[in-house]
């Protein structure tokens, strides 16, 4: 499986679960920690487990499994899937951390293209 193929399956999995301001760059160019950061936020820390919830339940389909988890009882929880790290914040805590502008020197991966194939699939 190619690495942009866990980024478009956790990107379809957080929009099919009302997931808002998708975000992803490809940061391999500027870190050896991975090669893209998918951010998303939800509306609550419920919603947020439930948007991990969905992305893992997509990724183990297809055989993935997170090399680690952390902040499970946080409004801030990230996968660490290697190459793909994924973040899925509160509101309040994506304001506060700022990673898009972190990794603002990072390309943007256009995620409309990705989630509007993802839909002529179905």
């Amino acid at each position: 499986m190619s690495k942009i193929s866990v980024l478009e399956i956790a990107a379809k999995a957080l929009n099919d679960k009302k997931a808002t301001d998708l975000y992803a760059v490809k940061i391999s160019d500027l870190t050896i920690i991975a090669d893209y950061f998918l951010l998303a936020t939800a509306t609550s820390t419920t919603h947020v487990r439930a948007l991990v919830n969905a992305v893992e339940e997509a990724l183990e389909k297809v055989g993935i499994q997170p090399h680690h988890v952390e902040g499970k009882a946080t409004g801030w929880i990230l996968l660490d899937y290697g190459d793909t790290v994924i973040h899925v914040f509160t509101k309040e805590a994506r304001e506060y951390y700022q990673l898009e502008r972190l990794w603002n020197d990072g390309e943007k991966i256009d995620l409309a293209k990705i989630l509007e194939t993802a839909q002529e699939a179905e």
